[in-house]
């Protein structure tokens, strides 16, 4: 079997007269973690907008592969179908169940992996209680495993915003995903809480058996837990290889810093 999970070839996506992402091609093989960075406007929620199944490539194929083997037209696709298939996003702009308590959250997350008939719900059969355990118990395990737990019965929206995000992390993870998408999982938190997320990464990554594509600007995140990164600058990549010559590419300085600072250096 191919190590490959995800191949997206050339795809590309034009709103009206705007090519927002051109010719973007990528290979995620099992259990890497590959960062996707760029200026802002670049592309990069684009791209995942089009991996996630929100939005569909005007251009190019997007093929991923379930964990029975079975190779899927993911560019054809709808979210939820991707979802049961295996690939789980969280959001640049927080995107929970506020009105609705912690654990709900997750346990909405677990719907698909529901083993009930509608009968069972209806007359609340022994196999409707047996599910029903079953399905709180592991939505306790991903809660303490991002230690909020403890605020499993408080609203969402009641949460600091730095457990929010791992509540949203939880919740993706919660749909048994085998390629997980993270949108700027550190934005808006602060050094100490950035770290903590760098090392829950990581962790979950090898517990869970994770591929990880994650996009994020703090580069001490980046540098430090991916181990290789694809850059986008105006819907194109301009680069692609491990952290450190992605650190010394004169395009991506170029890109970031601009070519005044291209000549001063």
């Amino acid at each position: 079997m191919s190590d490959v999970l995800l191949s997206a070839d050339e795809i590309s996506i034009v709103f009206g007269g705007l090519r927002a992402v051109s010719s973007f091609s990528c290979e995620l093989k099992v259990g890497e973690l590959v960062g996707l960075i760029g200026p802002n406007g670049a592309g990069k929620t684009t791209v995942f907008n089009m991996l996630s199944g929100v939005y569909s490539p005007t251009e190019g194929t997007i093929c991923f592969t379930d964990s029975r083997g079975k190779t899927h037209n993911a560019h054809a696709m709808k979210p939820y179908q991707l979802s049961k298939a295996g690939i789980a996003r969280t959001f640049q702009n927080i995107r929970l169940f506020g009105s609705l308590t912690v654990e709900d959250n997750v346990l909405i997350a677990m719907h698909a992996q529901r083993q009930i008939t509608p009968l069972d719900a209806i007359f609340r059969t022994p196999r409707f209680y047996r599910d029903e355990e079953r399905t709180r118990a592991r939505a306790q395990e991903l809660l303490a495993l991002f230690r909020i737990d403890s605020k499993k019965h408080e609203l969402a929206s009641n949460l600091p915003y730095g457990e929010q995000r791992k509540l949203e992390i939880a919740r993706a993870l919660a749909t048994n995903p085998r390629l997980l998408l993270l949108d700027e999982p550190a934005a808006g938190m602060n050094p100490q809480e950035t770290q903590e997320l760098m090392e829950l990464i990581a962790f979950i990554r090898k517990q869970f058996n994770l591929t990880i594509l994650l996009i994020e600007h703090d580069m001490k995140l980046v540098m430090g837990i991916c181990e290789r990164l694809i850059v986008l600058d105006y819907g194109r990549t301009i680069a692609a290889g491990l952290p450190q010559e992605i650190k010394e590419n004169p395009a991506v300085i170029k890109a970031y810093l601009g070519e005044e600072a291209m000549i001063d250096a």
